[in-house]
């Protein structure tokens, strides 16, 4: 399984922009989805997956898609199989200012 083609799904299913590599021309508002590092213990798989809020318009976008976002994958657990714990490791301001995008970084701990 290949955690990250899941999580691309499940935003997808909400609804939402989401991609694991930055789009040559990207949307106004998006997610970026990306593996830091993971590992297995007994059969069980984790990931640290760190996901940006990418917003070209305001911090204030940024902010409230992260919100969304932290929403979201709180209950990935619920809404998907393999998935058997998605728990919240970080969140903080990640603006890139050479491409002027405003961007916030969650980062989540997911045992699959």
């Amino acid at each position: 399984m290949i955690i990250e083609k899941t999580i691309l799904g499940y935003l997808t299913d909400q609804g939402k922009v989401a991609y694991c590599e930055r789009p040559l021309d990207p949307p106004d508002e998006y997610y970026l989805i990306e593996r830091t590092s993971g590992g297995e213990t007994n059969k069980i798989n984790s990931a640290m997956i760190a996901i940006q809020s990418i917003s070209k318009t305001s911090m204030y976008r940024a902010m409230v898609l992260d919100d969304e976002l932290i929403e979201m994958m709180d209950s990935m657990a619920d809404n998907v199989t393999d998935v058997f714990s998605c728990r919240l490791n970080s969140h903080y301001n990640f603006t890139d200012t050479t491409n002027k995008e405003y961007r916030y970084q969650a980062v989540f701990n997911i045992y699959y």
